[in-house]
């Protein structure tokens, strides 16, 4: 049977064991996923153990996607231009790195979610690997501009810098700001920090959304429920990032299998499924 995981740590939390079985049984394809807890400090032996074993891929999460891209051989042009990978896959003998994290984010916002990104002012908090991995796909969807927003400055403007040639090429404004005194009026608010994460507040003033704007928390379940709660008080739309790990997962799932899986049809049962 074939052999895929998710790698992460912490892990527990994890729906994407859930996601890619279902996925499996849609499609009438026979695979075994599993969730791996990794040492913070031994991801590259990790992934050797597991592909040693006879894994075909394997879906990386905090803390590891800029080691997954840097440990991989072969790069998709979205791993490249992010200098991270949600996705390592073994194939002829060779680690493979793709990023699927940006298409799921704008599938999720653009199709489940029902807003257009497109002439949209678009804030984007944080300068990670979850932000480095959606940056690309954000600007091919031709909003109005984008702010890259982060705690440390520097990584942000590193972020921006290595995407100003895409965003020039689509004429689309790409700043790098600190998370203080940033001008207000966005359509759009995602959150790609490690906030909720941690359990953190909001690292922006609400000053930050218009009024209806779509305020987006990359994580799902309890650990978005305080981003959510805050947009919702001052008058966005909430929406957390559950589905976009469906939609991602989908996008790797056709990379590893060569079907596309029902993806909106899972989202609805996982949602229904979460407390």
């Amino acid at each position: 049977m074939d052999l895929y995981c998710v790698m992460g740590n912490p892990i527990d939390h994890s729906k994407s064991p859930w996601i890619h079985a279902r996925f499996a049984e849609l499609t009438g394809q026979t695979l075994q996923y599993g969730k791996r807890l990794i040492p913070l400090n031994g991801f590259v032996s990790e992934v050797d153990a597991f592909f040693a074993e006879g894994g075909h891929g394997c879906n990386i999460t905090v803390p590891f996607k800029f080691e997954a891209a840097a440990l991989a051989r072969h790069h998709s042009e979205r791993a490249t231009l992010a200098t991270a990978a949600n996705i390592l896959t073994m194939r002829d003998g060779v680690i493979m790195a793709d990023n699927t994290d940006g298409a799921g984010l704008v599938n999720d916002i653009q199709c489940n979610a029902g807003f257009d990104l497109s002439g949209r002012r678009l804030l984007l908090i944080g300068a990670g690997g979850a932000a480095a991995g959606v940056l690309g796909p954000l600007l091919l969807a031709r909003p109005a501009s984008i702010t890259v927003a982060n705690r440390t400055l520097e990584r942000a403007r590193v972020l921006v810098a290595r995407h100003s040639e895409l965003a020039r090429s689509h004429q689309i404004p790409l700043l790098a700001q600190g998370l203080q005194n940033l001008s207000g009026g966005f359509d759009i608010l995602i959150n790609a920090s490690a906030s909720s994460l941690k359990g953190s507040d909001v690292p922006v003033h609400p000053s930050a959304l218009k009024p209806g704007a779509l305020a987006y928390d990359m994580m799902y379940g309890s650990a978005a429920q305080r981003f959510m709660a805050w947009a919702l008080a001052h008058g966005a739309v909430a929406r957390d990032g559950l589905g976009m790990l469906v939609e991602q997962a989908a996008e790797a799932f056709l990379i590893w299998r060569g079907v596309y899986p029902p993806a909106q049809q899972v989202l609805t049962e996982l949602r229904a499924l979460m407390p």
